[in-house]
Parts: C-alpha cells; structure tokens; sequence
C-alpha cells in the first residue's frame, strides 16, 4: 500500500504541490494503478522468440541522376540572401 509520505516524496520530485487531502486521495489512486499494471505478471506469453528480420538498406535506384549545381543558380537567386553561390543566413549560435 502507498503511504502518504511516498506520494509527498512523489510529488516533491515531480514539483508539485499537494494538499493534505489529496495526499490519501492520490495514495489509493496509486494503488490503483499498480494493481491494473500487475495484471501484467498474469499474462501467459508464448515461450519461443521470433527471429528478427535481417537488417538491410533500402535504397532507390537513381537512374540519371541531375548534373551537379544544375539548380544551385535557382535556388540562390531566390533566397533573399547569398555569399559566393552559398545562402547567407542570420547567425544564431555565439561562442561567447
């Protein structure tokens, strides 16, 4: 059974601030809980494992493929900003 002290100590880490009636309320609604969850321990599993799938890397194949930089100038002309065909953004990060 939960006492109260368990859900003070509970609600202390969770930094929440409960009332002394609500201490014996919550401890039954623990209670609660884990005797749901216990439910649990009854179930009977089937003993044997199933293998897992073999690992592998799913990839498209690509065909033909684009020239490299074929969109490069588009992009950059429509971002409001660049440097040397890169898009220039507002620094966010500081090392300070």
């Amino acid at each position: 059974m939960t006492t109260k002290e368990e859900v003070q100590k509970l609600a202390a880490l969770a930094r929440i601030h409960l009332h002394g009636s609500e201490l014996e309320k919550f401890a039954g609604e623990f209670d609660a809980i884990l005797a749901y969850i216990g439910q649990l321990e009854k179930l009977e599993l089937p003993k044997e494992r199933h293998a897992k799938p073999a690992l592998r890397n799913v990839m498209r194949t690509d065909g033909e493929p684009h020239a490299t930089g074929e969109f490069t100038g588009k992009l950059v002309a429509q971002f409001p900003a660049s440097e040397n065909n890169a898009l220039s953004v507002k620094q966010i990060i500081t090392h300070d």
